[in-house]
């Protein structure tokens, strides 16, 4: 029987929760300070909410779930649209595993309209599935803390979305660099050279630029039709260099007949500006070849790498000026940002970051000497529990050797020795785990210690 977890899924021991749970608490006391709200929507998401939304290549990848009972029964298998893939999936399943919490959450404000409040504000904390080929950095199943503001144009949002990913990674004691680009732009270039209805392959391959290159991407997208002409007159653009202000600069030249064009770098202006104005520790950089894979995009295009580590994109997002209407109520504008909470872990954990203490789920054990000794510990630990000290009682009465490897092995930084004579006494022999040093306290004593 092959009992191994999915290949793109991981099992988390305790000390493994420890540290996500730092990532997830630091990522939401950063949110909550920003008076974001805290929602939570189902797994389980009607395809037809799903496909579409993300790109060709994006449906590939969602998971799809089979239809209850006999779902085979209704199938022809004798028609040859049968074999049809996307035809046969329609047939067989009706629900799929969410592929981000973007588009749920449109389809969440669709449906609350009446109960929340615009702008509205809302974090969220949950896995999402992508049935994607696993390698380092990326997983089947991963988790996604996410923050959007929906109902509101202006452009202080995309700034206070920089604002928290500064606040977070320095919270996280990491150095990241925030890269920005404008969906206007990238429809400008395809404007420029008058192949507007191939924008999306022209993102979808300017979007891997920093990983195959720039010569694979002409092979790419002279594949989809674009003509050497067109590409040279891409080139300048993509090959753009200096800092955000040169670039602003050359692009309203570029620009200057295209009005989307001209009112992304009119965006970019004002995020920039306002942006500098925060003193952000963060880099901030324009980065034109910014495109990020998903159709919903329409303005502001975010991206966070960790300069210490190779892992790639650590967060992302950008904004979406009608994500909802597809859902019944259009001309809603949103814009927000996600952080990958594996691949921060991932990170973290290359550059031994955790801070040592989150390790510690107990902070005292009492050891087990018989049953009167464990009757008292256990008014004990209640009473230091009280006060919001972590303390467990060994629940077996076994050799005293074994209940310190158990210390030992849980870091467990404090265990207290409650023998007959300390018993007598009302005191407590406490025991540095780290030092190895033993004193005798009371238990007012010990509360003060352990605080």
């Amino acid at each position: 029987m092959n009992c191994n977890v999915v290949k793109g899924t991981r099992d988390f021991l305790p000390q493994e929760m420890n540290k996500r749970n730092y990532i997830f608490n630091t990522i939401r006391e950063v949110y909550k300070l920003h008076g974001f709200s805290q929602i939570e929507t189902p797994a389980l998401e009607n395809l037809s909410t799903l496909m579409g939304k993300y790109g060709e290549e994006g449906d590939k990848l969602l998971y799809k779930v089979l239809n209850s009972g006999d779902f085979l029964s209704k199938i022809d298998f004798e028609d040859k649209n049968t074999k049809e893939y996307k035809k046969l999936t329609n047939k067989i399943s009706e629900k799929g595993l969410r592929y981000d919490l973007t588009v749920p959450f449109a389809r969440f404000v669709v449906n609350n309209r009446n109960e929340i409040t615009f702008p509205f504000k809302r974090y969220q904390i949950q896995p999402v599935w992508r049935a994607d080929r696993p390698q380092k950095g990326r997983y089947r199943e991963f988790y996604q803390c996410d923050a959007d503001v929906i109902g509101s144009d202006s452009l202080i949002s995309e700034v206070e979305l920089c604002e928290m990913v500064d606040e977070v990674f320095l919270g996280l004691n990491l150095k990241v660099e925030i890269k920005l680009n404008n969906r206007k732009i990238l429809a400008a270039i395809a404007e420029i050279i008058g192949q507007e209805d191939k924008i999306i392959d022209i993102t979808v391959a300017i979007d891997k630029l920093d990983k195959i290159g720039y010569e694979k991407v002409c092979q790419e997208l002279e594949e989809k039709g674009l003509t050497k002409e067109h590409l040279d007159k891409i080139e300048p653009i993509l090959k753009l260099e200096g800092n955000t202000k040169t670039k602003i600069k050359t692009l309203k030249t570029i620009f200057q007949n295209s009005e989307i064009g001209k009112k992304g770098i009119e965006e970019m202006e004002e995020v920039f500006d306002n942006i500098e104005r925060l003193n952000l520790s963060t880099k901030v950089d324009f980065d034109i070849t910014l495109a990020r894979g998903l159709n919903y995009y329409t303005g502001a295009i975010v991206e966070v790498k960790c300069i210490e580590s190779k892992m790639g994109s650590i967060a992302g997002g950008g904004r979406y000026d009608n994500l909802t209407g597809i859902f019944g109520m259009p001309n809603i504008s949103g814009v927000g940002i996600s952080f990958g909470a594996d691949r921060i872990y991932d990170c973290l954990e290359e550059l031994e970051r955790f801070p040592k203490e989150i390790s510690n789920t107990t902070t005292l054990m009492f050891a087990n000497f018989g049953k009167e000794e464990e009757k008292q510990c256990m008014v004990w630990a209640r009473e230091l529990r009280k006060n919001n000290i972590s303390v467990e009682v060994y629940p077996d009465s076994v050799k005293l050797q074994k209940q310190m490897k158990y210390a030992n092995d849980k870091l467990i930084p404090f265990v207290a020795l409650v023998g007959q004579r300390e018993l007598e006494e009302g005191k407590i022999q406490l025991k540095d785990m780290v030092t190895g040093e033993q004193k005798t306290v009371r238990i007012e004593e010990l509360k003060d210690i352990l605080r």
